[in-house]
């Protein structure tokens, strides 16, 4: 019987607590899915496998390394499934690297991110809505997500948009580093009768942003911005890898990949 893996592949973070609710859980999801193929997994950033190499003595491999290691053990058929939410910029380089070893492979399939379609879109939605709290008229919840300088970015506004669409007009959209930004939800939540706003993350885990550029002590996180603009905040720290449905999603598309 020829020998296949599967590769979960993930941006990564240092925080140990939030790996193991969203980045362990995902990958163990897809692991138990496809107890067929030896598991490998890796982490697109550079800057935190080398944190937890010199912090914890932990060494998580590069996707390059990980794909050479699955050939070493003699895989031929190699299933890869990245938990990032979009096809932006570490996604296309995943697959570049992956598809460095194409001629060495018998076959390699790759699964799509999170948000590759309108009905990946309300999906994650249901989901989403389901474990969040319901809002009353004075209430919005609001994501943050990343934000990426690739074209992949609109995402967040049509996300946004479709949130509307799926009946949950108090749920708004954002990002850290684009657009929108938290300026861009403000200037929306000013023409509703909003006093309370949820804050949590748009992201796989609840790290270094969550922690600090949403709910930080810094006047320009979120949770300060928010306040000084008069409104009573909450923040839920639970990173998108927490959710049962998002999980469900990925293993979806693992699956789809290999028809």
């Amino acid at each position: 019987m020829e020998h296949r893996g599967l590769l979960v592949v993930s941006f990564g973070t240092s925080y140990p607590e939030t790996r193991k609710k969203n980045i362990e859980h995902i990958e163990s999801l897809l692991s138990a899915a496809f107890r067929d193929r030896t598991f490998y997994h890796a982490y697109t950033s550079g800057m935190i496998r080398r944190k937890l190499r010199e912090r914890d003595q932990l060494l998580i491999p590069s996707v390059k390394e990980a794909v050479q290691a699955a050939l070493e053990d003699g895989v031929r058929d190699l299933l890869v499934q990245p938990t990032h939410i979009m096809n932006g910029i570490e996604n296309d380089q995943m697959k570049e690297d992956v598809q460095s070893f194409a001629d060495q492979f018998d076959r390699i399939s790759i699964g799509a991110p999170l948000i590759s379609s309108t009905e990946d879109q309300f999906a994650v939605i249901e989901a989403l809505m389901g474990e969040l709290p319901s809002l009353s008229d004075q209430e919005a919840l609001v994501f943050m997500g990343h934000g990426s300088t690739h074209y992949a970015n609109t995402l967040y506004a049509a996300l946004d948009y479709a949130f509307k669409q799926a009946g949950h007009p108090g749920v708004y959209v954002g990002t850290v580093e684009a657009f929108p930004d938290a300026r861009a939800v403000l200037s929306q939540l000013r023409e509703k009768d909003i006093r309370r706003v949820y804050l949590t993350p748009f992201m796989l885990v609840a790290g270094d942003h969550a922690c600090n550029d949403l709910a930080g002590e810094d006047e320009d996180s979120w949770d300060s911005i928010f306040k000084a603009e008069g409104y009573e905040t909450c923040c839920i720290l639970k990173g998108l890898g927490e959710y049962d449905g998002i999980c469900d999603l990925y293993v979806r598309h693992a699956l789809q990949a290999l028809l």
